[in-house]
């Protein structure tokens, strides 16, 4: 009797423990995001956690001045412009509708002035202030928009304006967004820190940001909102915790309240349930590998740049790293030469890829390591 009944809760035990891991799923469904797109991403890694037509072309409203801003700090970075230019403001441009910065006509405003007032306040005159000042007009200036845009792959976006006022051929995807808010991050931290600012004051008149996320939550240092009747209520956000930055994108929401929801839904599901590395530092040492008629033996083996990885939390010590290199280096090699690829597998699925360069140049070995090595090379195929 005594062993039946300790049978029995031996039974209770082993189907409890089985019942509650099986209520844990390894790979927990997305959420759902009332949105008509949306994208998650990994900053560090590019992997897409999470997507609904990021791919479909839509309206993006004022997340166009994501852009703008882009085109005017690749100005300030190279020496065309500097921050405390005076612009003269336009008629065109203190008569834009929508958002305001609350600059006056023929009045000289500091190119920084202006850029904090678009990128806190959306200020749509004070995006065409700085495009006209930069382009000597709208027109042009977009026309800079679409070439920077080609350049960094967003080849589903096309800009007719610096604002994002409605335009039958203005466009762009949550997935090329979140490509541009990638690459503003990572080429411009000096300036990215504006899109934090909860909010500014110009002309005696204080603005707040749109972004809600920057109240709601503390991570969150970024990025724009937008919102028109075509567009609905869409908003690009990032959000960092520990060392790990997520961007996400929504389009087409129903208010701001919900784009705040929606996006949040997405930054508590990324962090949660997935976490990246970096495996490996641009310029670090990977592998060696023998070197034939050279002057050394071996040459190091690294990667031009750093490779992280975002895989399901937990899950880190399973992924399996792989080096495939050329049959046979001969010298001479130059720096950066790509000799082979290490590839990094989960479950034996290949979730990343990158090429093995040569970290340094390898030059020729004498006379006799050539021929010896011709000979050797000959005896073992």
């Amino acid at each position: 009797m005594i062993k039946e009944l300790i049978s029995s809760l031996l039974l209770v035990l082993v189907l409890s423990f089985h019942t509650a891991n099986a209520a844990i799923s390894p790979n927990p469904t997305v959420p759902t995001i009332a949105a008509k797109s949306y994208i998650l991403q990994d900053s560090a890694s590019g992997r897409i956690i999470a997507e609904q037509n990021s791919q479909q072309r839509l309206p993006p409203a004022s997340i166009t001045k994501l852009m703008t801003s882009y085109v005017i700090f690749n100005e300030l970075q190279s020496g065309n412009v500097a921050l405390a230019d005076e612009v003269l403001i336009s008629e065109k441009a203190w008569k834009m509708v929508g958002s305001r910065s609350f600059i006056e006509v023929n009045t000289k405003v500091p190119v920084e002035v202006l850029l904090r007032g678009m990128i806190i306040q959306s200020g749509n005159d004070a995006a065409v202030a700085l495009a006209e000042h930069i382009a000597g007009s709208e027109e042009t200036f977009a026309q800079m928009m679409n070439q920077y845009a080609q350049q960094l792959g967003m080849f589903n976006t096309n800009y007719r304006n610096s604002t994002g006022l409605p335009d039958t051929d203005h466009y762009t995807t949550a997935q090329d967004i979140a490509l541009l808010s990638v690459a503003l991050i990572g080429n411009f931290p000096e300036y990215y820190k504006w899109y934090s600012e909860k909010q500014y004051t110009y002309n005696e008149i204080t603005q707040h940001n749109r972004n809600k996320l920057l109240w709601r939550d503390s991570t969150v240092d970024g990025l724009k909102t937008g919102h028109t009747e075509e567009a609905g209520y869409c908003l690009a956000a990032s959000a960092k915790r520990g060392d790990m930055r997520l961007i996400s994108v929504v389009l087409g929401t129903r208010s701001e309240n919900a784009r705040a929801q929606e996006t949040q839904k997405l930054f508590n599901y990324g962090f949660r349930f997935f976490e990246t590395h970096v495996l490996y530092k641009a310029g670090d040492k990977v592998t060696t590998s023998k070197i034939w008629k050279g002057s050394e033996k071996e040459i190091s083996l690294g990667l031009a740049e750093s490779l992280a990885v975002t895989v399901p939390r937990g899950r880190y010590e399973e992924l399996v790293a792989t080096t495939n290199l050329q049959q046979a280096i001969i010298a001479p090699v130059a720096q950066g030469s790509v000799l082979g690829e290490v590839e990094i597998r989960l479950d034996n699925k290949l979730i990343a890829k990158q090429s093995l360069i040569a970290l340094t140049a390898a030059e020729q070995g004498s006379w006799w390591r050539r021929i010896l090595d011709t000979i050797l090379m000959l005896i073992w195929g």
